[in-house]
């Protein structure tokens, strides 16, 4: 497109879109001292037609010539995040935008998009006011969203920024939709001004999700802190025990380090049919869990865990962190080999916390602690990544499972669980009781997050642990986090007069190793065990399996398989794109196991102080 022609597109569109600028009756930045040294960086969020799921955005920017080198360029460069903190994927915000367009002190300049997420604004001028709207349609904790009942923002997805400008404070203006009364953020609301908030900087803004609409809120003081909880969707619960509950989490987790690091604290809570999980943030924390959250026992502890999860990243993760994980880069990925740590450690914390405060007897955290084992040992994956290659991993597969990926990956959250299970007991064990993992957080804190400011390299961390530990962690580290090779678990469990046995019902049946689903009255193959008979005579994912031995097969694979033995050959019947196929089949010994922690015989005194201190026990 030709010069003169692009600046006239670039006419055109804003003049259409100016239409729909529900920012005109009202600008504040505009009121500025056009003389004022220091930039300032305001936005303006609104959402006329929430139906329609957009939001409206009108970034302002003033006296910013001088900070952007604008004159010298004559041109400004804006640019949107591709993923947000605590969800390690790229994932590409600037597909939301549309109707991009800039003004400078007043009047249409052009503009280009110059790369996926960035936009070049053709002028000087030390005055920008940018525009542009953002498709929110999606509710999850990582992305935005608004409709007739609310709206919410991360603001990764939704607010542009400047290199040069990031250091600077920002400001964010709601403009809630007619009938919505409600704001929730952690963000500090600006005095005297309704709906306006300000970060520091744009770390800040960016770590800060927003909550909007009519929901319901209720408060409670934990560590000395206010802490606020705004809850949107339809549910039933009781608010004097969830106020109770919560600060019981908050407490237990606070107790870990000792110290806590807000002025104040917000859980948005999100009730939603499928749930979805939580996000971390600076001193918030955005959580989806469905509208039964509160309606049986075994729900609620399961709500109460994504709570202590998600609050206890108030240390791990957002202030005791790997080196990489912050500052920022918002273009690019974070790579990092310790998210068993920061997020796996935090997944052991989640069921700790739980058993300190109360909410799991011991003999439950025992059961919890064998069924982790469990779960990862039971996945092929385990012996072939370990928890190392899983965080580095983690851009590319964490987030991007396929039906192989059981084969091929272990996860850093439940590999890295059973490691803060194993290095808890390991400086429990090697301090002869004196000391635990809460120790080696506190250390961490004070050293790197107060004192140096920083966050950890690998090397450091591992000192760190083998100092508080008071002994070499050979085995830990090179076994346990930078290798699939098994772990020895009785050499950690000895200490405290257990052992890990394996329960599981010793059988002559046959094993396929076929994992399937029933589709319209069809059984058709949805994982296939690395090392089983489906997956060494070859059966394949999406199969549709006909028949066993001429036997039509529906929703009963399991019963028709039930009784066969190790070593039984199968004719198996299966539709493959559809083609017809025998395959024959000789089945294999069952590789699934069931862990539990049993007592040892003849405990020492010894070992039944260390159990008791392990598990909090007075």
């Amino acid at each position: 497109m030709k010069k003169n022609t692009q600046l006239l597109y670039l006419l055109t569109v804003w003049t259409l879109f100016a239409p729909l600028n529900v920012f005109a009756a009202r600008n504040p930045a505009d009121d500025i001292d056009p003389s004022a040294a220091s930039p300032t960086i305001t936005y303006l969020l609104a959402m006329p037609e929430p139906q329609t799921h957009y939001f409206d955005v009108e970034m302002q920017l003033r006296n910013i010539a001088a900070v952007t080198q604008a004159k010298k360029n004559g041109y400004v460069d804006i640019k949107m995040p591709v993923w947000t903190p605590g969800s390690y994927l790229i994932r590409e915000y600037a597909k939301n935008v549309e109707a991009f367009t800039a003004t400078a002190s007043g009047k249409p300049v052009p503009s280009e998009k110059i790369r996926k997420n960035a936009w070049r604004i053709y002028s000087g001028d030390d005055n920008l006011t940018i525009r542009y709207r953002v498709y929110a349609n999606e509710l999850t904790v990582r992305t935005s969203f608004v409709d007739s009942d609310h709206g919410y923002v991360t603001p990764a997805s939704m607010f542009m920024f400047h290199d040069a400008l990031k250091n600077q404070p920002h400001r964010v203006v709601v403009q809630p939709y007619k009938d919505w009364k409600k704001v929730a953020t952690g963000l500090k609301p600006v005095a005297g001004q309704n709906f306006t908030y300000e970060a520091a900087d744009y770390d800040i803004l960016v770590d800060s999700p927003i909550e909007i609409g009519n929901h319901e809120t209720f408060q409670f003081t934990a560590s000395g802190i206010p802490h606020t909880v705004a809850m949107f969707g339809e549910v039933e619960y009781n608010p004097q025990r969830l106020a109770a509950d919560y600060k019981r989490v908050c407490e237990t987790a606070a107790s870990v380090v000792g110290e806590h690091p807000c002025q104040d604290y917000l859980f948005i809570v999100h009730h939603i049919p499928p749930g979805g999980g939580g996000l971390e943030h600076l001193n918030s924390t955005t959580l989806e869990t469905t509208r039964y959250a509160y309606a049986t026992e075994s729900n609620y502890k399961g709500f109460l865990t994504l709570v202590a999860h998600e609050y206890f990243h108030l240390w791990n993760v957002k202030r005791i962190r790997p080196i990489a994980l912050g500052p920022f880069d918002y273009e690019n990925e974070n790579y990092t080999h310790m998210l068993w740590l920061s997020e796996g450690c935090t997944s052991f914390y989640e069921d700790y916390i739980l058993r300190r405060a109360g909410f799991h007897t011991p003999e439950a955290y025992l059961g919890i602690v064998a069924n982790d084992i469990t779960q990862i040992e039971n996945q092929p994956g385990v012996r072939l990544q370990s928890a190392a290659e899983s965080s580095w991993d983690a851009w590319i597969k964490g987030y991007r499972p396929n039906e192989n990926s059981a084969n091929t990956t272990i996860s850093y959250y439940s590999k890295g669980s059973v490691l803060g299970s194993l290095l808890n007991l390991a400086i429990l064990a090697g301090s002869n009781g004196e000391r635990n993992l809460d120790d080696l957080m506190r250390y961490l804190y004070t050293e790197y997050y107060k004192k140096q400011k920083r966050g950890f390299t690998d090397e450091e961390f591992r000192r760190a642990a083998e100092q508080t530990a008071g002994r070499k962690l050979d085995d830990f580290f090179t076994v346990g986090v930078n290798s699939a090779a098994p772990i020895n678990y009785n050499a950690y469990f000895e200490p405290v007069g257990l052992q890990l046995t394996n329960v599981a019902a010793r059988t002559q049946d046959g094993f396929l190793g076929a994992g399937t689903t029933v589709q319209n009255g069809k059984s058709i193959v949805t994982s296939v065990r690395r090392g089983s008979a489906a997956y060494t005579d070859g059966l394949n994912v999406g199969d549709e399996i006909i028949s066993v031995d001429s036997v039509r097969v529906g929703d009963d694979l399991l019963r028709l398989i039930s009784g066969r033995r190790i070593g039984d050959k199968l004719t198996i019947l299966v539709n493959r794109a559809g083609l017809i196929r025998k395959i024959p089949v000789t089945l294999t010994a069952n590789p699934l196991v069931s862990y539990r922690l049993q007592p040892l015989p003849n405990q020492t005194p010894q070992q039944k102080a260390l159990f008791e201190k392990w598990l909090f026990i007075q």
